[in-house]
C-alpha cells in the first residue's frame, strides 16, 4: 500500500501526517479516515474546490482528472499546476506528497 505524506497545516494538521492507503481509494476518503477534517462542500460532486490539495510528488501516480474537475480548480485558492481535488483523485500504486492549502473558497465553515 502506497504511503501518504501530508505537511503539516495550522489548522487541520499541525505536525504533518503518515499513513498507508489502498490504491484506488478517492484521496478525500483517506484524508478524512485519518481524521484530516479536509472541506468537501459539495459532497464529492466535483462541484466546489474546497476539497483541494496540491500535489508535492506522485502527482503522475493519481488517475487523470476530468474536464468537470479541471472546471472546479479553476476557483480554487492557489491553484498550482499539480492541483487536484481529493474527492476526484484516486490514489495511485506510488507514495505521495500533499500540502492542504492555507485557505478555500468557504469564508466560513460549519461546525463539524
Amino acid at each position: 500500500m502506497p504511503e501518504i505524506y501530508v505537511h503539516p497545516h495550522p489548522e487541520l494538521c499541525p505536525n504533518g501526517a503518515r499513513f498507508h492507503a489502498s490504491p484506488g481509494a478517492f484521496l478525500l476518503d483517506v484524508l478524512l479516515d485519518h481524521g484530516i477534517k479536509i472541506g468537501h462542500a459539495c459532497e464529492r460532486a466535483c462541484a466546489c474546490s474546497t476539497c483541494h490539495v496540491i500535489v508535492k510528488q506522485g502527482f503522475n501516480t493519481l488517475n487523470a482528472p476530468s474536464e468537470d474537475e479541471e472546471d472546479a480548480l479553476d476557483h480554487a485558492w492557489g491553484l498550482t499546476p499539480t492541483s487536484r481535488l481529493s474527492c476526484q483523485a484516486r490514489v495511485g500504486n506510488e507514495a505521495i506528497e500533499i500540502e492542504l492549502p492555507r485557505y478555500s473558497i468557504n469564508l466560513a465553515k460549519e461546525n463539524e
